[in-house]
């Protein structure tokens, strides 16, 4: 059941992500429109996701499990009725909320069958297959369904594996809870939940504007007010949302930040990679699916050899290696063009889901053991929602990047290919005001082909932006996991979520109870 509600929670991720392009031509959205029906789903999976996990603790984890699968079948349902891109948006926030009641009990739930951390590891190895492999097909059902339909029909999809999934969950999970539960932290969800949407805000309207805009500046200002607060709150709180002394533990740390980094920059790219398929390349949404599937294939594969092999190999190396991989593939797309093809991308695309593949399972598997047994599931929703903090900045930041230069690029592009006069001020107003995305509806008449070949030059010039700052921040995290997951570690003396000295275990050897996720 935990992979059957991980993989209902992970499906619209790239089912949407592939037919970004089909969306913004239906609805005639700004690229900052587009960024958001992505961080619609994924701002509120980030914000309630560790809210959901100490619910499902003290509720009852079957209880949030089902209403974690009810809400992703009704955010379904109404971005399947959707004809405006509010309500697209709301579907996708139903969704989310979802995903984030989905998620963490999920993980809570194989960590309370499941209480051996080696044997564990395996299982957490199958999850993240799951929801690699709910990416992967996402992508290619979402890509045939167009092929013959409408863009909504995308989200018909996980309506009857939801409802299917609450009535096995009804009939045969069995409820459970954490043996010394806390009460929900309101002051800290409250906190939270106003930082993240107002970071994530600020970036996207600052990204389409500019980020002395009044409003922009403002919701940048709660985000920080509304994190030191939340940073006071839970240092305060009896029954804290995120007990802050996890972060005591390095193999915690180094994951939670390796999490958000790493998914920054990749969703973020995953966010650019598809309508550089759709709008430079001119991809229909099957062979956008079919390019993105060689990605989340090979996640796929490798995650699960990772999951076996993990207790024979360093969390260190795995991390690591896989990272260096993924920088490495983002770098070779630099020389990416319109015209390159399938196969001269596929190895590149291929190095690139090895990497994610050899990083998902590790980093999930680590934050979890690196903490005693009680906290497993409070590690495993923290893990998850500073994950998701970083997707839902990832389109956000690099959305921002990409319109930017690409906008700032386009007259001289415009030139270079011999459009001028009214055509060229016309397209780049049009652009200035609401992004590339823009062109697909003017009326351009016999320079339509110089157009569109100039808005791909400028395309190519934000994506090779957001490419070097997508490599950049997977090589921070390369370097943090290296760092911080350091061997050595475990061999030092550890600490209790008090700050107390670790227990001693039968015939005088320290108990390790936070340390860098290697086997207690």
């Amino acid at each position: 059941m935990a992979c059957l509600g991980v993989f209902v929670a992970y499906l619209p991720v790239t089912s949407v992500s592939v037919s970004l392009t089909a969306i913004q031509s239906a609805l005639s959205t700004t690229t900052s429109q587009l960024a958001w029906v992505s961080d619609a789903f994924v701002l509120p999976m980030a914000a309630f996701i560790l809210t959901a996990g100490v619910f499902g603790d003290v509720h009852g984890r079957r209880k949030v499990f089902v209403v974690g699968l009810l809400l992703s079948a009704v955010g379904a349902a109404t971005s399947l009725t959707a004809h405006s891109i509010g309500q697209l948006w709301t579907g996708q926030a139903l969704s989310g909320l979802g995903a984030a009641a989905l998620l963490p009990t999920t993980l809570a739930l194989i960590s309370h069958a499941v209480p051996d951390h080696r044997e564990r590891g395996k299982y957490i190895g199958i999850w993240a297959m799951c929801l690699l492999g709910a990416l992967a097909l996402g992508g290619v059902l979402a890509g045939s369904i167009l092929s013959h339909f409408g863009w909504r029909w995308i989200f018909l999809v996980p309506l009857p594996v939801a409802l299917v999934a609450v009535v096995i969950s009804l009939r045969a999970l069995p409820e459970s809870r954490a043996p010394r539960a806390g009460r929900l932290d309101w002051p800290g969800q409250i906190t939270a939940a106003l930082a993240i949407t107002a970071l994530v805000y600020g970036v996207i309207e600052g990204g389409a504007g500019s980020f002395a805009d009044t409003q922009v500046v403002a919701a940048l200002a709660v985000a920080v007010v509304s994190g030191v607060l939340f940073v006071v709150t839970e240092r305060r709180s009896a029954h804290p949302m995120l007990d802050l002394a996890l972060f005591r533990s390095p193999g915690f740390t180094a994951t939670t930040l390796v999490a958000m980094i790493m998914f920054l920059g990749m969703i973020g790219f995953f966010f650019v990679l598809s309508l550089y398929f759709g709008m430079v390349q001119r991809l229909d949404t099957l062979g956008i699916a079919w390019r993105l599937l060689v990605i989340t294939g090979a996640a796929l594969i490798v995650s699960g050899i990772a999951g076996r092999v993990m207790h024979r190999l360093s969390p260190r190396l795995m991390i690591t290696t896989g990272l260096l991989m993924v920088t490495a593939a983002l770098l070779t797309l630099l020389g990416a063009d319109a015209g390159t093809s399938f196969g001269s991308l596929s190895w590149r695309l291929l190095l690139l889901g090895l990497g994610m593949g050899l990083v998902t399972t590790p980093m999930t598997a680590t934050a979890v053991a690196s903490v005693p047994h009680p906290l497993a599931g409070m590690a495993a929703a923290g893990n998850n929602a500073f994950r998701q903090v970083g997707g839902a900045l990832g389109p956000a930041v690099l959305g921002a990047l990409l319109t930017s230069r690409a906008v700032s690029s386009l007259p001289g592009h415009l030139a270079e290919a011999g459009v001028d006069g009214a055509l060229a001020e016309q397209v780049t107003a049009a652009t200035r005001d609401a992004g590339l995305g823009a062109v697909g509806s003017m009326s351009l008449g016999p320079g339509a082909g110089q157009v569109w070949g100039a808005v791909g030059d400028a395309f190519l010039e934000g994506m090779r932006l957001c490419l070097i700052v997508s490599a950049g921040l997977t090589f921070l995290a390369a370097v943090l996991a290296f760092v911080l997951l350091h061997p050595r570690l475990g061999r030092k003396r550890s600490v209790n979520v008090s700050g107390e000295p670790a227990a001693q275990a039968p015939g005088g050897t320290e108990r390790r109870e936070v340390g860098t996720g290697a086997p207690a």
